[in-house]
C-alpha cells in the first residue's frame, strides 16, 4: 500500500487529486444546500411540491451529462488537458458567484440555472481527469491510482453532503454557504495550477459542435470495440446500483429505522467508506495489474448483501414505531449491526467492482479516442442513473413494493446482471483494441 499513497509525492498525481477533491466537494456542498434549502424554504414560498423541486433539481445536473458529454470528449482528445482544467475550474468560480448572488438575494430560477452551469462544467471536466491518469501515470500505477481517485470521490462527496447540512444550521448560514463554495471553488482552481503539462495527441481532430450527431457517433465508436463497450455498460451499473441505494437513504432511516437525521449521515458514512476502502484495497488484490478479474467478486459481494440486507430488516420489523431514534439508541435495537454490516459492505464490494473497470477503460481506450470514450461512459452513466430513479419510483410508487423488496429486487438483477455481462467479456475477450494488442488478454489477468 505504501507505493500506491507514494503517488501523493507526484505533481503529476496530487495536483489533479485535489483539482478532482474540491471539485466533487464543492458539487455536493452546493448540491445538497439547495436541496435543503427547496426542501425547508423554497418550496412553501413558491407554492410548489418538494418532491417536484428537488426531482427538478436533480434532473437539472444530470441533463448536462447527456447534453455535452460527447463534445467534451472531442474538446479534451483535441487540447492539452492541464489548460482545460484550468478553465474549467476558473468556470467553476464564476458558476459559484453567479449561485452566492442567488443564494443572498433568494433568487431561485438563478439557483437553478447555476446547478444546470455547475452540472455542464463537471460534464466537461469528467473527459479530462480520466484521460490526464493515464496520459501521467505508469500503467502499474492506474490501479492504484483509480483507487485513490474512487476513495477521495467517496469521502469528497460524504464530507460535502454533512458540511451543507451543518452550514444550513448556522446563524448567517447564507454567508457562510457562500463562503464555502467559492472558497472550496478557489481551491481547485489553484490545485488545477500546479498540474503539469500533458502531451496531446489529436490536435487535428475537427470537432463537431453538434451535440446530437456527436453523441450518436461516439456511441457507435464504442459499440465497434465491443469488450470496452461491455465494460462501460459494466461501469454503468454500479451508478445505476449505488444511486439506487443512496437514493433511499433519508426514507430508509425516517420510515424502516425510525431514526433521526444523524443515521442518514451514519447510513452515507458507512456506504461511503465502505467504498473508499474497497477501492483503495483493488491495488494490493489486483497486484497492480489492469484486469478485469475482480469483476465476479465485486458482483457476488454486492448482491449478496443486498439479499442480505432484505432479510436483516426482515428481523427489526418489531421494532417500536413511536419513538425517534439516535445512533446510540438504534445500536441497542437487536439486528440493527448486521443492517449496518450490509450496507458497509455493500460499499466495500461496490469499490472492489469498480475501479478495475476506471482502470482498463483509461488503459485500453485508443488513445486518439481516449477522453471522447469517457465522454461516451458518461452518456451511459447519466442514462443508468436516471434509469435507477425511474425503476426506484416503479418499484415503490406504481408496484408499492417497500424498501426491503427494492433492495432485494437490486441483489436478484444485480446477479442476473453479473452472469450477463460475464459471458459478454468473456466472449470478447479476444477482441483487440486499436491502442493496444494485449487488451484481450487483460480480462484473464
Amino acid at each position: 500500500m505504501a507505493s500506491q499513497f507514494s503517488l501523493f509525492k507526484h505533481r503529476r498525481f496530487n495536483a489533479m487529486f485535489f483539482t478532482q477533491f474540491f471539485g466533487a466537494f464543492n458539487d455536493n456542498v452546493f448540491k445538497q444546500a439547495l436541496i435543503l434549502i427547496l426542501t425547508y424554504v423554497a418550496a412553501s414560498k413558491m407554492g410548489m411540491k418538494v418532491s417536484l423541486l428537488n426531482n427538478l433539481a436533480a434532473l437539472l445536473f444530470i441533463l448536462p451529462y447527456f447534453l455535452f458529454s460527447a463534445l467534451a470528449g472531442q474538446i479534451a482528445d483535441k487540447y492539452e488537458k492541464t489548460a482545460l482544467t484550468q478553465s474549467v475550474k476558473l468556470l467553476e468560480v464564476m458558476i459559484m458567484l453567479l449561485a452566492g448572488v442567488g443564494f443572498w438575494f433568494e433568487i431561485y430560477w438563478l439557483l437553478f440555472v447555476s446547478l444546470f452551469l455547475m452540472g455542464a462544467q463537471s460534464a466537461f471536466f469528467g473527459p479530462i481527469k480520466y484521460a490526464y491518469l493515464p496520459a501521467m501515470l505508469q500503467k502499474d500505477e492506474l490501479v492504484g491510482a483509480n483507487g485513490l481517485f474512487q476513495t477521495g470521490t467517496s469521502l469528497a462527496i460524504l464530507t460535502g453532503m454533512i458540511t451543507a447540512g451543518i452550514l444550513t444550521q448556522l446563524n448567517d448560514s447564507t454567508l457562510w454557504l457562500i463562503m464555502t463554495t467559492l472558497l472550496m471553488a478557489i481551491a481547485g482552481y489553484i490545485a488545477s495550477k500546479f498540474m503539469p503539462k500533458t502531451p496531446t495527441t489529436t490536435k487535428n481532430l475537427t470537432i463537431n459542435y453538434n451535440i446530437v450527431s456527436s453523441s450518436i457517433d461516439i456511441i457507435k465508436y464504442l459499440y465497434s470495440l465491443p469488450l470496452l463497450f461491455f465494460v462501460i455498460i459494466g461501469s454503468s451499473w454500479f451508478w445505476f446500483y449505488g444511486a439506487t441505494f443512496l437514493t433511499q437513504t433519508p426514507e430508509f432511516s425516517k420510515v424502516i429505522l425510525h431514526g433521526n437525521e444523524s443515521v442518514v449521515i451514519l447510513l452515507l458514512t458507512l456506504f461511503s467508506v465502505g467504498t473508499a476502502l474497497g477501492s483503495l484495497v483493488c491495488k494490493t488484490l489486483t497486484k497492480n495489474q489492469v484486469g478485469l478479474r475482480l469483476l465476479p467478486i465485486g458482483i457476488i459481494g454486492l448482491s449478496v448483501f443486498a439479499i442480505d440486507l432484505y432479510f436483516s430488516l426482515s428481523d427489526i420489523s418489531n421494532i417500536p414505531t413511536n419513538t425517534i431514534y439516535g445512533i446510540n439508541e438504534l445500536l441497542t435495537v437487536s439486528g440493527t449491526w448486521r443492517i449496518f454490516a450490509d450496507l458497509f459492505l455493500l460499499g466495500v464490494f461496490g469499490g472492489v467492482y469498480i475501479v478495475p473497470m476506471y482502470a482498463f477503460v483509461q488503459s485500453y481506450a485508443p488513445t486518439s479516442h481516449r477522453s471522447r470514450i469517457i465522454g461516451a461512459n458518461n452518456i451511459f452513466n447519466a442514462i443508468f442513473m436516471v434509469g435507477s430513479a425511474i425503476f426506484s419510483i416503479i418499484v415503490l410508487s406504481v408496484l408499492n413494493l417497500g424498501l426491503p423488496m427494492l433492495f432485494l429486487i437490486c441483489g436478484v438483477m444485480n446477479a442476473l446482471f453479473g452472469i450477463f455481462l460475464y459471458q459478454k467479456l468473456k466472449h470478447h475477450k479476444d477482441s483487440m483494441m486499436p491502442s493496444d494488442d494485449n487488451a484481450s488478454s487483460a480480462y484473464t489477468k
